[in-house]
């Protein structure tokens, strides 16, 4: 699963809104920024690789086809019928 896929680089971009928001207000340097964010973007491949590790449903091993049952065969009593005592 590639890293740049839409779907991780917006679970990166959401990781990351906190390290940006720091560095807005000034609490992180620009370097502690770059460095950081490659980080949300590993995260963000970890989270979207997790789901979908989770959300895929399992593959159901093949059912072997049985041969059909076939129905038995009807008795012929030639019109005779055994006593009932």
């Amino acid at each position: 699963m590639s890293p740049f896929r839409w779907d991780v680089l917006l679970v990166g971009f959401v990781l990351a809104m906190p390290v940006l928001a720091l560095g807005l207000r000034g609490d992180l340097t620009t370097e502690e920024m770059v460095t950081r964010l490659p980080w949300c973007l590993a995260a963000g491949w970890g989270v979207v690789a997790l789901l979908r590790a989770v959300t895929t449903p399992r593959a159901t091993p093949a059912k072997r086809a049985r041969p059909p049952v076939a129905a038995p065969a009807p008795e012929t009593t030639d019109g005779e019928h055994s006593p009932t005592d």
